[in-house]
């Protein structure tokens, strides 16, 4: 079975100005980028699309996209402000596109394998794309049954500040219920707390961290919650049409399952500047124990 991964990077010019986050941090210079489409190629993933915007779509392929050409297929999609429904319009005073589930809906036409999607800054980790890659070639290719890589909470946090996630909850079978958004997670002297709501985690809690895998049946679904999400919310000029709300709406509504598949290994990001170097580290710490090559090949 083919499949792809999806990569969401609009955002990328607009949270660094550019596209400085693609500067590395590897030991050779390997972006958290790099790490992802090594692993999703090792792990049978033959195809990535990038999710960009129009405006830095040159750059993009000459800094990015290229890189990747010579081991994987490689394809764009493009995240616009005015790809709406017939019937919407852009509420006046909005200049942002609209969160990573118009984002995902954004590839319908360059996506039609069963797909991975992920963020483009993050790193995911081995172990998410062998869980995520084994469901997806285990299942329907056509169907609606769908997964979510569930990191442990206490994998996922910042030493520098707070960081939003998305708590979730599974049933005995391990299929998703709810995905809870918390705005303030921080480790305190009373143990990890959402300081915007005191609520107290012990560590092991599941939570989203945009590591979905989907097929191509996920592209009406979304398309229908867009339109709902448009008619409840669309007058907002910072509203976002978020995945993990969107798939809940699926669940809710009983039109798909969305199983939570562990992945055991740690998550990381550049959420602070303060957390490059601890970044760095770690990946030259895996790189020195064989877990990559450098540079990736």
């Amino acid at each position: 079975m083919d499949t792809t991964l999806l990569v969401l990077a609009a955002g990328m010019g607009s949270r660094y100005g550019g596209l400085k986050q693609m500067d590395g941090v590897g030991p050779s210079g390997e972006t958290l980028l790099d790490y992802s489409v090594y692993d999703a190629a090792h792990r049978g993933f033959n195809r990535v699309v990038f999710v960009i915007r129009r405006d830095f779509e040159e750059d993009f392929r000459d800094r990015v996209g290229h890189r990747y050409e010579d081991r994987m297929d490689v394809g764009y999609a493009f995240q616009q402000i005015n790809d709406l429904p017939a019937g919407f319009a852009v509420p006046e005073g909005r200049t942002k596109p609209w969160g990573t589930g118009h984002a995902i809906l954004a590839a319908r036409e360059a996506v039609d394998t069963p797909f991975m999607a992920i963020n483009a800054d993050d790193f995911y980790g081995r172990d998410a794309f062998d869980a995520v890659g084994e469901f997806l070639k285990a299942h329907d290719e056509n169907g609606t049954r769908f997964c979510m890589g569930g990191y442990r909470l206490d994998a996922t946090l910042s030493e520098h500040g707070s960081v939003s996630r998305g708590v979730c909850q599974a049933d005995a079978d391990g299929l998703l219920i709810t995905v809870r958004e918390h705005t303030q997670i921080q480790r305190t002297v009373q143990g990890i707390t959402d300081l915007a709501t005191g609520v107290g985690f012990g560590g092991a809690e599941r939570v989203s961290m945009n590591c979905w895998g989907f097929t191509p049946e996920v592209f009406p679904l979304l398309e229908g919650g867009f339109k709902t999400f448009l008619e409840d919310q669309g007058c907002g000029e910072k509203s976002e049409f978020y995945i993990p709300s969107a798939v809940e709406g699926m669940i809710t509504s009983g039109v798909a399952t969305v199983q939570l598949v562990p992945v055991e290994n740690q998550w990381f990001g550049v959420t602070y500047r303060e957390d490059r170097p601890i970044v760095a580290e770690v990946l030259a710490d895996l790189t020195a124990k064989g877990q990559y090559p450098t540079p990736l090949g």
